[in-house]
């Protein structure tokens, strides 16, 4: 499944993959495992689909859903994020626009108990389970840059997936490793699912 670098990659992330390194599905990515408590996670290889339409696709605006491999988030009025799945739904029917920004977009994944309060030091929402809850989904200023966020758990631990403009990839992942130091966040490699 994956071969060890230097055979050359298809695509790379904006974020710098932490040793070791490999070749994942033509993308070059961590292969590093972390059992930190807080992990921080380069995502960015996990198709990404902008949908727009009249409610074509069920999920609220400020909701996420998960169907299988694929994550649906509310992002808007009329507009959705997919995450994840070989394409984009495409409802029968329905006048719709998808557009794929998976090398557009860098995706990041913070999971851990404690990814409510670093998040809590970035960004001026309020992260309790009473406001933010799974399958939460806004966009805000996380590290004073515009960033979607999901809350997607994981295994019964929290876990959100921030998704930002692809050249602002490194400077979110880095802020958050930066803001986590104190909580022993570590990078880890994973696959955003």
């Amino acid at each position: 499944m994956a071969e060890p670098v230097p055979r050359s990659p298809a695509a790379r992330s904006p974020i710098t993959p932490a040793a070791p390194v490999v070749v994942r599905d033509g993308w070059e990515v961590s292969d590093r495992r972390s059992s930190a408590a807080l992990t921080l996670a380069d995502c960015t290889p996990v198709r990404k689909f902008v949908v727009r339409g009249n409610g074509v696709l069920g999920v609220p605006f400020g909701r996420a859903e998960r169907h299988g491999d694929t994550l649906v988030a509310g992002s808007g009025p009329g507009e959705w994020t997919v995450f994840g799945g070989e394409a984009a739904p495409s409802p029968e029917g329905e006048f719709i626009s998808v557009v794929d920004v998976t090398h557009g977009r860098a995706l990041i994944r913070l999971t851990g108990v404690l990814a409510a309060r670093l998040l809590a030091k970035v960004c001026p929402i309020d992260f309790s389970e009473r406001v933010t809850p799974h399958g939460a989904a806004f966009r805000s200023s996380v590290a004073a840059l515009a960033t979607d966020v999901v809350r997607d758990d994981r295994d019964g631990s929290p876990s959100y997936l921030l998704h930002c403009e692809r050249s602002a990839g490194q400077y979110l992942y880095d802020s958050l490793l930066d803001a986590g130091a104190e909580l022993g966040i570590e990078p880890t490699g994973g696959d955003g699912r």
